[in-house]
């Protein structure tokens, strides 16, 4: 297959590496800077189990013409770089292609398609709709990652765990072009999972994570001292049972207690969210995919969210006076 994977940081590294250590797939990158020129040079490079895995890159290139049509594209971007880059990516679109978002929180297409949410794009992810009008909703098959990686330089990832992937289509049910990526994806290494409910997964990963990000970025804490702050873990569990009460009303309904989902990110031991590293490296926050969406989602279906509003206009404050979140984002 020909792949093309638009970001080529922690998530697209680890996703990169895997897919083009298969000799059947081509794996370009579309990336820039000192990331485009390591994958021009050295290649597809990945630590995992104390490995040193490599394999080429076909093409690397800052500009979408230069890669022309692909049979996949990875989008491993962050939520908040997509509605500028959007426009530029038709070149890579076939009629066939699949565009498989590997990102997080809530992407631009979750609410086509549900009669609840209306008929107009998010516009915490998909300001004006440019994301929809750019890349057709036909193309997408939804994407959960469970995996943590980081790049230890531009162009080499540090694969630290879990290899679960979940795929779907966006409006539900099973497919043959679902089950080939899956096919595709197991052959590559990754723990595959093809779901019928695309829409719930995304949601109940969003649900475990959409408080530790923000509040770490915070605080500076790492999770394990989240958690044992008994008013920090109180406010998290009641801004996730706003979340839940939310996707209760778009057909996401959590059976968990908030309890429950903080044990087990108990157990996942002491580490720094992903939003608190991009803090301390000073990019800018995903903040809207994982906390505003939910926020815009809640008014749309009449929900209050008033734990998830002080969250975000926290966080959102405390990335503007670092420059780390646009001051012009629509209250």
């Amino acid at each position: 297959m020909k792949i093309c994977v638009v970001g080529a940081g922690a998530i697209g590294g680890f996703l990169g590496t895997r897919l083009a250590l298969d000799p059947g797939n081509a794996v370009a990158a579309l990336a820039r800077g000192t990331t485009l020129v390591s994958l021009r040079d050295h290649g597809w490079r990945l630590h995992q189990n104390g490995e040193l895995l490599q394999a080429p890159a076909a093409t690397v290139s800052d500009d979408p013409r230069e890669l022309g049509p692909q049979d996949l594209v990875v989008l491993a971007l962050k939520s908040q770089a997509l509605p500028s880059l959007a426009p530029s990516l038709a070149p890579l679109l076939a009629a066939g292609t699949i565009v498989m978002p590997a990102m997080n929180g809530v992407p631009w297409w979750f609410a086509a398609g549900v009669a609840a949410l209306g008929p107009k794009p998010l516009e915490s992810v998909d300001p004006g709709g440019g994301i929809a009008a750019a890349i057709p909703l036909t193309s997408v098959v939804g994407c959960v990652v469970h995996a943590s990686a980081a790049v230890t330089e531009p162009g080499v990832t540090t694969h630290r765990m879990g290899r679960g992937l979940i795929v779907g289509e966006p409006s539900g049910g099973d497919s043959a072009r679902v089950a080939r990526l899956g096919e595709l994806l197991s052959r590559a290494g990754f723990e595959v999972s093809c779901s019928p409910r695309i829409r719930y997964d995304i949601w109940y990963k969003l649900w475990g994570n959409m408080t530790m990000n923000p509040v770490s970025a915070l605080t500076g804490a790492t999770t394990d001292r989240l958690l044992d702050d008994e008013l920090v873990r109180s406010f998290c569990a009641a801004a996730m049972q706003e979340a839940a009460a939310v996707g209760a009303r778009i057909g996401c309904d959590v059976r968990e207690s908030a309890a429950d989902r903080q044990a087990v990110t108990r157990k996942l031991g002491v580490f720094k969210t992903s939003m608190l590293q991009d803090v301390e490296a000073g990019r800018t926050l995903e903040l809207d995919a994982l906390v505003g969406a939910v926020r815009e989602i809640g008014q749309r279906v009449a929900v209050a969210t008033p734990m998830i509003d002080a969250l975000l206009g926290l966080t959102r404050l405390f990335g503007q006076v670092r420059g780390l979140y646009p001051l012009d984002r629509p209250r």
